[in-house]
């Protein structure tokens, strides 16, 4: 099986003052032709919010939008009208559809947002817009691997709108997770924090592995982790 890496300091990086953000992909002003995404995956951003800072409501069209809240809280409202705030470890998940607004920001005086904001392009355009959430469950902390969000919304996952299983994957220390691709999939691994051997790939925080072969994809712990897996069609 072969993995290509993206290495986390090749990714692109803008520094705005209240938003620190860190692109896997093709954003924004970076551009790199090289990296402007991996099947239905566009957006993998790795985004740092100061106290009181946030994006100003917005609109969107056509894609699948999730954020993954890693440090502080996340305040979202949007054109639905739902108005949410989310801790560490859960997830939003808006489908844009034919349009919506939304906006996100740090409620907190003092307290920085830690968050992953990812896109996914949606299998059918032209729907209405939606928006689901998705909360661990109670006894699931520390099971190497959660489905977070699928296109069924099978096992309480959150729904989008392409054939795309996501998982949430902890591993400690010497922990083993050996995930099956199946042919004609394609599977992106990004980092979260700690270090995963991923086929003999060491990889690090922000660091991510890719592949197109089918096979078993075997990640092994060097210290306690924590990534996001895509298997995509």
């Amino acid at each position: 099986m072969k993995l290509t890496v993206r290495r986390a300091d090749e990714r692109g990086h803008a520094d705005h003052g209240w938003l620190e953000s860190y692109h896997t992909f093709s954003f924004a002003s970076y551009h790199d032709p090289r990296h402007l995404g991996f099947r239905s995956l566009r957006v993998i951003n790795q985004d740092r919010v100061a106290p009181g800072g946030g994006f100003p409501s917005h609109p969107h069209q056509e894609m699948e939008i999730f954020s993954y809240v890693l440090e502080g809280v996340l305040a979202h409202q949007d054109s639905l009208g739902n108005r949410r705030e989310l801790l560490p470890g859960q997830i939003q998940l808006m489908s844009a559809g034919r349009g919506v607004t939304h906006s996100e920001f740090n409620p907190s005086a003092s307290q920085p947002l830690h968050f992953l904001q990812i896109w996914i392009q949606p299998g059918t355009r032209g729907l209405p817009p939606a928006y689901t959430e998705w909360q661990p469950q109670p006894g699931t902390e520390a099971d190497a691997q959660v489905l977070v969000i699928s296109g069924d919304g099978r096992a309480g996952s959150a729904t989008l709108r392409q054939d795309a299983d996501i998982y949430r994957v902890r591993l400690g220390a010497g922990g083993t997770l050996t995930y099956p691709i199946r042919p004609g999939r394609g599977v992106w691994f990004q980092m979260i924090t700690g270090a995963i051997m991923a086929q003999g790939v060491n990889l690090a925080a922000g660091d991510a592995g890719s592949t197109e072969d089918s096979g078993s994809l075997v990640l092994t712990a060097g210290e306690p982790a924590e990534a996001l897996l895509f298997d995509l069609g």
